[in-house]
């Protein structure tokens, strides 16, 4: 009896052992599960810090870059208007002179110099109104646009046009209308470059919570996949980015080009 007694007493204690060792086990288990788990989330976290400072990084670099960029174009305007248009204007002045002094059977002859001088000022003038930012915040975003579609009528396209629908709302920063002009800017620009295009048409579709810009050119098109590695590209999409907006080009060879531009209506402080 005393060693069945033993026995049961030893029995009971292993058991409770066990037990106690498997109750150590399952703590030491839930401190590293737990540990991995607080260590995961903290190292999740500094990921994401980087990154949010990795992206206000580009985003300041950005901005910089457009504001040095504006600064520069308004210069260039100013110079077109005060300096350019001013020479342009003297010559001008001094030709028509010239033309009145002349023989009656000589004044022909100055007619389409006097023209082609006239017209070259009307384009140096236009054009330096489309690179200053002050002028474009003036006048509006859509006159500023049916300006430089006018403009590149004139140089290249047989039609230039620009086409509203929808209640127009206003941008939440008036520097974004800038922004999203210089896009559209370098837009027909490349159009005029290397498209080929005869037409080109501009879309503003106002909504209640964006708005939707859609650019096109019935141009000779161009492979997406060079295209995606270009600087212009990039540099459009970085300054929608900007914005909080999203840019996507479509194109294949003969088909022409399409940019289509999405504006969150919310506050995008930059």
């Amino acid at each position: 009896m005393v060693q069945t007694g033993e026995k049961l007493v030893s029995t009971a204690s292993e058991r409770y052992l066990l037990i106690y060792m498997i109750v150590v086990l399952v703590i030491i288990t839930g401190l590293v599960i737990l540990f991995f788990v607080v260590f995961q989330r903290r190292k999740n976290k500094l990921l994401l810090e980087q990154l949010e400072q990795q992206r206000a990084f580009e985003a300041e670099i950005v901005q910089a870059q457009t504001e040095a960029q504006e600064q520069t174009l308004k210069n260039i305007g100013w110079e077109l208007h005060d300096n350019v248009g001013q020479l342009l204007s003297f010559a001008n002045m001094q030709l028509s002179i010239l033309k009145m002094q002349a023989d009656a059977s000589m004044r022909d002859k100055f007619k389409d110099t006097t023209e082609a001088l006239s017209n070259g000022l009307k384009e140096v003038r236009a054009l330096s109104k489309t690179l200053n930012n002050d002028v474009i915040l003036n006048i509006g975003f859509e006159k500023s646009i049916t300006n430089e579609l006018d403009r590149l009528k004139r140089m290249k396209f047989s039609s230039a046009t620009l086409d509203c629908t929808g209640e127009k709302v206003a941008f939440k920063d008036k520097k974004h209308e800038i922004i999203i002009f210089r896009i559209l800017q370098e837009f027909m620009s490349n159009s005029v470059k290397y498209s080929g295009a005869t037409h080109l048409n501009i879309q503003l579709d106002y909504n209640a919570t964006h708005i939707l810009i859609t650019a096109k050119d019935d141009g000779k098109g161009f492979d997406m996949a060079v295209v995606e590695k270009g600087s212009g590209l990039i540099n459009m999409k970085s300054r929608a980015e900007l914005l909080g907006a999203t840019l996507q080009l479509r194109s294949q060879p003969n088909a022409g080009v399409t940019l289509e531009l999405n504006y969150p209506l919310k506050a995008v402080t930059i």
